[in-house]
């Protein structure tokens, strides 16, 4: 039935008629996923490859706190040298304030050709102008496909591993403090293999 192109929502209906009680997310966990188009995946890397060293990127990430109260870590990374150019933490994160990290990120005509990130809902219509207006592409990775921001999602990998799982966070300053002290390793001592055991 998947085959000949009918959904989960009908299957579970078919199911339901034949007598078996089947939800409709169990149906939909057993269909048969589509393929990724090849010729996508090429176009996407050879993008990334050829402007390397003119692509920034920027994702949230959270970090729950000894109070268990949620953080949200936005960080803006260069793709070329995997520079860490930004970083800032909040409780409550808002279009206007990815706004002001992003002009903290790009002072002075600095910015990259290409800014990738993902369609959070914090990245508004809003930030994309604003992101428009410093004369930067703005490049939002499709759904569910984490491998698009693939320099982003490492650094957030690192930074949980080689911190984040290690300590416990108490709050925002604490959190602050500790992610300088491991930037300040990240860019100095840590080779890195995409830069061929170089740091950044």
């Amino acid at each position: 039935m998947a085959r000949d192109g009918r959904g989960a929502p009908r299957i579970q209906g078919e199911l339901l008629m034949l007598g078996f009680e089947i939800s409709e997310v169990t149906v939909s966990r057993y269909m048969p996923r589509r393929p990724v188009e090849p010729d996508k995946v090429k176009r996407w890397l050879a993008f990334l490859r050829n402007h390397k060293d003119a692509i920034a990127a920027m994702d949230f990430f959270t970090v729950p706190t000894a109070s268990f109260r949620v953080l949200y870590v936005l960080f803006v990374i260069e793709h070329g040298r995997r520079r860490v150019r930004h970083f800032n933490v909040t409780s409550n994160p808002t279009s206007a304030w990815v706004i002001q990290q992003l002009r903290e990120s790009f002072p002075f005509d600095t910015a990259p050709k290409y800014l990738i990130f993902d369609r959070d809902s914090t990245f508004s219509p809003a930030v994309v102008r604003f992101v428009r207006a410093m004369g930067t592409n703005p490049v939002r990775t499709a759904y569910r496909s984490p491998w698009q921001n693939a320099v982003a999602e490492r650094w957030i990998g690192s930074c949980r591993r080689e911190l984040l799982e290690q300590v416990v966070i108490l709050g925002e300053r604490h959190l602050i403090g500790l992610t300088r002290s491991y930037l300040t390793y990240y860019h100095q001592d840590r080779c890195h293999l995409g830069l061929a055991k170089d740091a950044p």
